[in-house]
């Protein structure tokens, strides 16, 4: 059995009640030793929360639920996390830990999605994964190492982890990640298709992952790997509203604070947050 992970409790983790038999948990996963070219998401998760809980906002989704209150979620905090690939096994007892529950995790660089989908209490025969990013991620090594923020759909893919991985915003696609996608079966919507109309179709039980520099840089340049011709905010609201599924869990990552402009990508994440959030609420 895996250790427990230690988990960091911010002075925002206020949100606890018993008047709902399941909310949806949020946790911090402050991880980026998996990084290529800039450090800097492990220090997103408290940036997040900080414009989660701004005055400069309301408790309101845009599908009509309060969200950002007592019983809308529980902050269960941040993992205390090694910067070393001795953290996957921690991440993975942490999303082991919920049961099924439903979660959003805060990263942190892309590698977490690969040890929090191996977390997850589900069918994997009939779990599709939604995955928004200008990158596929798919590499089978990158810069030496199988476990970079490069490559995590790859080991998703080949441990057979999920039966569809739907990509949405692509744009960097080049040779050996085209191979990957074809020989996983990748349904990939790059930005080209994008704006021919193409919009992702998902059903049964489905997990979410939002790389925040999917979305242009003119919108969000607090990222490490900015490449511009990408979705606008409005774009990604748009696909997490539609979504008509069993969402069982999602993950937000790749903000960098050290490359933030007035908080603005912290500003958008918390949007977006509050959107997945609202999934687990029925309109009010």
């Amino acid at each position: 059995m895996l250790p427990q992970p230690a988990v960091r409790r911010p002075a925002s983790a206020r949100l606890r009640s018993t008047a709902m038999p399941v909310r949806p948990a949020l946790i911090g996963v402050p991880f980026d030793a998996a990084s290529s070219y800039r450090r800097g998401p492990a220090l997103a998760p408290p940036r997040i929360r900080e414009a989660l809980h701004s005055a400069a906002g309301n408790a309101w989704a845009e599908r009509g639920v309060a969200v950002v209150t007592r019983d809308g979620f529980e902050d269960v905090g941040d993992l205390d996390l090694p910067e070393s690939d001795a953290a996957a096994a921690a991440i993975e007892a942490a999303i082991a830990a919920f049961d099924g529950r439903p979660f959003v995790a805060l990263g942190g660089d892309h590698s977490i999605t690969y040890p929090i989908v191996r977390g997850l209490r589900t069918d994997r025969a009939a779990l599709t994964i939604l995955h928004i990013d200008a990158h596929p991620d798919l590499y089978d090594t990158f810069e030496g190492s199988r476990t970079s923020h490069a490559c995590p759909f790859a080991r998703i893919m080949e441990a057979k982890l999920a039966a569809r991985l739907v990509q949405v915003g692509i744009r960097t696609l080049n040779g050996h990640q085209r191979d990957q996608a074809r020989r996983f079966g990748v349904e990939q919507i790059d930005m080209r298709a994008w704006q021919q109309g193409t919009r992702p179709r998902v059903s049964g039980s489905v997990y979410v992952s939002i790389d925040l520099d999917a979305i242009d840089p003119a919108f969000a340049p607090g990222v490490s790997h900015r490449e511009p011709g990408g979705l606008s905010v409005r774009d990604v609201l748009d696909v997490i509203q539609a979504l008509d599924a069993d969402v069982v869990g999602a993950d937000l990552v790749e903000l960098n604070p050290l490359q933030d402009v007035s908080d603005l990508t912290a500003a958008v994440a918390a949007k977006l947050l509050k959107e997945v959030l609202a999934l687990w609420h029925d309109p009010q």
